[in-house]
This record gives C-alpha cells, sequence and structure tokens, in this order.
C-alpha cells in the first residue's frame, strides 16, 4: 500500500483528489497539509511514500524543498512551471530517488493535446496558444499553455511580425511562441493550439468541463512516480 500525503489538502484540487486517493485501489491516504485551512503541520508529511503537492506557484518551491528533505517522491500538479522554474526545481531537487513529477496537467486529453502539438509542430510556419480558465486561477499563462509553447518553440520561427497598438495585444512571448490568457467566470478550463501556414490552419483544442477529468491523471502519477529515472521528470505521458 502506498501511502500518500497531500499538500493543499483543503483547495479545490487537493478535497477532489483526497476523496479520489481514499477510494483507490493501493493508495492510502495517510496525510493532509494546509495552512490555514485546518492542516497546519507539514511534520505530519513523514512517513509519506509521495506527496502529492497542489497549492499554489508562490509556496510551491519551498514546500518542494521540505519534501526532498522528507525523502519522499513527489508529485507536482501546481501551475506556471517554465523551463526556468524546472531548471530551479532541479536544483532543489537533486538525483534521485526519491523522484519527482510535475505534471502540468493531469488531464489525459491535454496530455494528447501536448503529444499532437509537439509531432505538428515541424510541418507549420507558425504556432500560438490560447488558454482560458476560470477567473479565480492564481497564475497565467497556465502551465499546460507554457509546456505548449516550449514543444513547439524548438520547430523555428514561430511567431509572425505585428505592430500593437496596444501593449500587450499580441500576448506574451515564450520564445517565439505567443501565448494569450483569458479568464472569466463560467470558464473551466480550455487550451487551444493554432498552427498555420499559407492556405491553413490546423486547430488543437481541449475543454475541461469537470474536475473530476483530472482525477485518473492523478492517481496514474501517484502509482508511477516511484518507477520513473531520479531527479526532475516532466509530463504525465512519462507514467502512461
Amino acid at each position: 500500500m502506498t501511502k500518500v500525503g497531500v499538500s493543499g489538502a483543503a483547495g479545490r484540487m487537493g478535497t477532489l483528489a483526497c476523496a479520489a486517493i481514499e477510494e483507490a485501489e493501493g493508495l492510502e491516504l495517510a496525510a493532509r497539509y494546509s495552512p490555514g485551512r485546518g492542516f497546519d503541520d507539514p511534520g505530519v508529511m513523514a512517513g509519506c511514500d509521495v506527496i502529492l503537492e497542489l497549492t499554489r506557484p508562490d509556496v510551491v518551491m519551498a514546500n518542494a524543498a521540505l519534501w526532498r528533505g522528507l525523502d519522499a517522491h513527489c508529485v507536482i500538479g501546481t501551475s506556471g512551471f517554465d523551463e526556468a522554474r524546472i531548471e530551479e526545481l532541479r536544483e532543489i531537487w537533486g538525483e534521485g530517488p526519491p523522484n519527482c513529477l510535475v505534471v502540468p496537467n493531469f488531464s489525459l486529453g491535454a496530455t494528447l493535446l501536448l503529444r499532437l502539438a509537439e509531432e505538428a509542430g515541424p510541418y507549420f510556419r507558425a504556432a500560438e496558444v490560447v488558454e482560458m480558465h476560470h477567473d479565480q486561477k492564481a497564475d497565467a499563462p497556465s502551465g499546460t499553455a507554457l509546456a505548449a509553447a516550449a514543444r513547439l518553440a524548438p520547430h523555428g520561427t514561430r511567431a509572425t511580425e505585428s505592430t500593437e497598438s496596444i501593449a500587450g495585444a499580441r500576448g506574451a512571448g515564450m520564445g517565439e511562441v505567443r501565448v494569450h490568457s483569458v479568464r472569466l467566470p463560467g470558464v473551466l478550463a480550455r487550451h487551444e493550439v493554432l498552427l498555420g501556414n499559407p492556405g491553413e490552419v490546423l486547430t488543437i483544442r481541449h475543454d475541461t468541463l469537470d474536475r473530476s477529468a483530472f482525477i485518473p491523471g492523478i492517481l496514474l502519477a501517484l502509482s508511477g512516480v516511484a518507477g520513473l529515472p531520479g531527479g526532475v521528470t516532466v509530463g504525465l505521458e512519462a507514467v502512461l
């Protein structure tokens, strides 16, 4: 039985993850940590085999250092991991075991979107990423959008020239890929990759309609992280 601790246990995703872990075969919900929400002692995580980190970008690095010190595997679902943050995490984590898996999106469909974008990228002259989330999301752009842009960037020139009459109208630059973020009440999550050639556009889009879509990926990551190579791994596909 794999003992799991959930950091951010009282949040929206943390609450959902805790309920799923309690029902899952082979997993035991051993500890919850969520400062200011009734679960204030990080020491309860000692003895966990795997810690699921579902907090905020402003605290995730400090938490990761704590979990590394407990010699537990870690699955990080917190958003905002661009290449610079991943390198910072590698320095914090060092070599494993224990292992650390960073998952930009636990949805299987969103994971496939990233793979399809990477496969299609070399065949198109330009690409842009549009992501939409609810208005309570703490960061922009999303981790999934950053991951998509990172996979498209190596394939040559991605951006097209255009003069902004209003600063920011062309979105943010992730290398040569433009990333656009929308925050609206009523939206959960949408990711769209647009790839263009003269005379044609390919659109790859994924919509998350309910947070239950993340549960299969969370359980897969928790069960598979121990079997990964040491150190930090990025992407749910590593355990698919």
